[in-house]
């Protein structure tokens, strides 16, 4: 498990709520957080030979970084991750892959795909 001091990253972790009539035939998305509703993780870039690796242990999604989180039976493939970087702005991940080392949960590594602005 990781230690918690690597984990920097203060993120609001959110799933798809109900679609809201745009008036005009279509659908507004909306997201509702997850209780509880944000949590501290690590996240990391993933270069070629990371993505590799995480193929090669199940996750076969491909993705942009990695995040390390305390367990949370909330998280799936349609859960977001938002949080306000200082240097970059808003960013935003979707997570595309996950994996519970062990099924021990007690906690969680996913592949996230950064969303361009």
């Amino acid at each position: 498990m990781m230690p918690a001091g690597r984990r920097t990253t203060y993120v609001t972790l959110e799933n798809p709520g109900a679609p809201v009539p745009d008036g005009a035939g279509g659908f507004t998305e909306t997201w509702t957080a997850l209780d509880p509703p944000a949590a501290w993780v690590a996240l990391e870039a993933l270069g070629g030979a990371g993505m590799e690796h995480l193929t090669a242990d199940t996750i076969t999604a491909s993705g942009t970084h990695q995040v390390t989180l305390p367990y949370h039976p909330q998280v799936t493939i349609r859960t977001r991750l938002t949080y306000a970087d200082p240097d970059r702005g808003p960013r935003t991940f979707q997570v595309v892959g996950w994996r519970d080392p062990g099924e021990a949960r007690r906690e969680l590594v996913l592949v996230a795909a950064e969303a361009l602005p």
